[in-house]
């Protein structure tokens, strides 16, 4: 498994180790020891899956409490997924940053807790499966605005297109709004 830091400090882009033949492939998406050595000692402590249809945008999620670190990888389909710095402490405060995921570069993202983290599908659909540090918590769920102008994300939204969204994301809150972490 390969670990690339991403500009955002805490933010991984991993590269597990595909091995294919005729019949298929295999990877290992999660292994403790092997991430423990990268430096992650983590807990997970529930599993999530998601199917989307193209143009569903999904985000921008975090929690004040009970705040999430998330191990994302799309298993089908492809998205741009983004995470939002959101930790008062940090050098990338406000910053954002997005990868390509897909089944078929296997590509995974680590998202620590104090981020807001969103996608968008860029296929027909998508499946898309998330390890979580921490419970799931509806009460102090917050959603940042996906077209905040001041985080200023640069979604790969095709022109004259407008992405489908839940209530929940429709009426996201604006950056000056949000409780930092």
């Amino acid at each position: 498994m390969k670990f690339e830091e991403t500009p955002l400090p805490g933010v991984y882009l991993l590269q597990p180790d595909v091995f294919g033949d005729q019949r298929g492939f295999f990877l290992e998406s999660w292994n403790r020891e092997t991430f423990r050595q990268a430096g992650f000692d983590l807990d997970f402590v529930q599993d999530n899956h998601s199917r989307s249809a193209r143009g569903i945008l999904r985000g921008m999620h975090y929690q004040t409490e009970h705040t999430q670190g998330k191990l994302v990888r799309v298993t089908a389909g492809e998205v741009f997924d983004v995470v939002v710095d959101l930790r008062r402490d940090s050098p990338g405060l406000g910053q954002w940053h997005g990868a390509t995921l897909s089944a078929e570069n296997h590509a995974m993202l680590w998202v620590p807790p104090g981020f807001a983290h969103g996608f968008y599908v860029t296929s027909d659909f998508a499946d898309f499966q998330y390890k979580c540090t921490d419970i799931y918590h509806p009460a102090s769920e917050i959603s940042l605005a996906w077209d905040d102008p001041t985080v200023g994300i640069e979604w790969p939204v095709p022109r004259g297109e407008v992405p489908q969204l839940s209530e929940k994301d429709r009426n996201g809150s604006a950056w000056r709004e949000i409780p930092l972490l």
